[in-house]
């Protein structure tokens, strides 16, 4: 990996950093790209986290996915921690640090809003970044492909009950659209965008070479009588 790579915990920290400065100097202008949304999906986000998704996508070669279920334990693994694990630790931790250690520090109001919060976080599986980190790796683009496909349509049926019973009510407002506008935006659009672009790149790759190979394995011409 490269140094940029290597250190990418470290530019993010100074991302927040930074980011936070410049709110409270320009308070204005990022209340004003905030109110950029729709069902709660922030566009300036969704267009940043698409331009990293979609080099991803790009790299995705719709023949080998047959191939996918020859490796399920990764499979496992990852639906295993996102749904059985990851949003429970999650509500535990919410519960741990805004009831326990931040108690005092902490109205009891804002402590219950931030534990919601943490729960809705902990139920929903991360889209976009999961095809950063895999790019970053050098990971199998296909095979990150299926994991977060396979996630999506889990969180679309599971997002309602696990939060529901995390939060200990029965009638919680479950933002349908945001997450169907979510897996459009962060999956959908770039997996197309990159399938068409893949297809115009192996058709420009293959005119290029369809000359050469032609001349290559062309009799050679007699000189004499041609």
């Amino acid at each position: 990996m490269s140094v940029f790579e290597r250190y990418l915990s470290l530019w993010v920290f100074l991302c927040i950093i930074v980011g936070v400065i410049l709110a409270n100097l320009m308070p204005g202008m990022f209340g004003l790209l905030a109110g950029l949304e729709y069902a709660s999906v922030n566009l300036v986000v969704a267009v940043l986290i698409w331009a990293m998704v979609y080099p991803m996508m790009v790299a995705v070669d719709f023949s080998s996915l047959k191939r996918v279920g020859e490796r399920p334990k990764g499979l496992v693994i990852t639906l295993v921690v996102n749904w059985l694990i990851k949003p429970f630790t999650m509500a535990a931790l919410g519960v741990l640090f805004f009831n326990f250690v931040f108690a005092d520090l902490i109205d009891p109001a804002d402590a219950g809003q931030y534990i919601a919060g943490l729960i809705l976080l902990g139920a929903a599986p991360c889209t976009a970044m999961v095809f950063v980190w895999s790019q970053l790796t050098k990971g199998d683009p296909n095979y990150t492909l299926v994991q977060v496909s396979l996630n999506d349509v889990i969180m679309v049926f599971a997002f309602a009950p696990i939060v529901a019973l995390l939060l200990g009510v029965t009638d919680i407002a479950v933002p349908w659209e945001t997450l169907v506008l979510s897996v459009v935006l962060y999956v959908v659009l770039p997996l197309v965008a990159g399938a068409i672009t893949r297809a115009r790149l192996v058709q420009r790759g293959a005119r290029r070479q369809w000359p050469r190979s032609r001349r290559a394995s062309s009799p050679p011409r007699c000189w004499v009588c041609c």
